[in-house]
């Protein structure tokens, strides 16, 4: 069983049977992550970071979870300033990097990102893979946009996107961002990922407080997908899997 935890914007705590995996935290209204850890004292706990920007990567993390064995995954643009220099496990990673000595997991890629730093895709112990994007999307606005500007977003997304489907025959659990502020195309990444990807559960993320679109599935999730969706619109939900 995996259990999964949305903490806010792009930030889950997932539970596995051999791991807890924080991702992208930046803020916990619902105090949930304390919770989740406690829930689990013997599990090794992973924070992984997708890059610096402030609504992904809270310094916070590293006074997290000081009782437990704990390694911290982060992306190459995280500023070395910001991480106590020592006491900590500390793993940096770039797109195309693998790392499989990290306890709890069998191992973990780094896909690149249309925006700043990776994706990551880890593989659990049973050979099962979560993927957190980051910032990896089909950055564009198409009220704003040329269409020069259009096709060049969505070429250096597709590419990302081809590589982790040749790569991953199927993902157990993916992270995805929905933006409504991209406006009409606001899921047309979603929509290129799942038709490429093969995705058993699906979770909307970095929605900008409109949940409403983000889990709107219908209009984005082929029906080729066969994918199952979740919508966990409100700090604190979780979900098992």
């Amino acid at each position: 069983m995996i259990k999964v935890t949305y903490l806010d914007h792009s930030g889950f705590a997932i539970t596995t049977p051999t791991a807890i995996m924080v991702f992208d935290y930046y803020k916990d209204p619902d105090k949930k992550l304390h919770k989740v850890l406690e829930a689990d004292k013997e599990l090794p706990v992973l924070f992984f970071v997708s890059h610096h920007h402030p609504d992904h990567f809270n310094t916070s993390i590293f006074e997290l979870a000081q009782d437990r064995k704990r390694t911290y995954i982060l992306a190459y643009d995280i500023f070395s300033k910001l991480v106590p220099k020592t006491g900590l496990s500390v793993a940096w990673m770039t797109p195309g990097d693998i790392i499989d000595s990290i306890p709890g997991i069998r191992q973990v890629k780094a896909y690149g990102s249309t925006d700043a730093g990776v994706s990551y895709a880890i593989t659990l112990e049973d050979g099962s893979v979560i993927f957190h994007a980051g910032d990896l999307n089909d950055w564009h606005w198409s009220e704003e946009s040329t269409k020069e500007e259009i096709a060049k977003a969505e070429a250096k997304f597709t590419t990302i996107v081809n590589r982790i489907a040749e790569e991953i025959p199927e993902i157990k659990i993916a992270m995805f961002p929905v933006d409504a502020r991209m406006g009409a195309d606001f899921a047309r990444g979603a929509e290129i990922f799942l038709t490429k990807v093969k995705v058993d559960n699906f979770f909307p993320m970095h929605f900008w407080g409109e949940p409403q679109k983000a889990c709107d599935f219908a209009s984005y999730v082929p029906p080729v997908a066969h994918t199952k969706c979740y919508c966990l619109d409100k700090p604190g939900q979780s979900v098992e899997i």
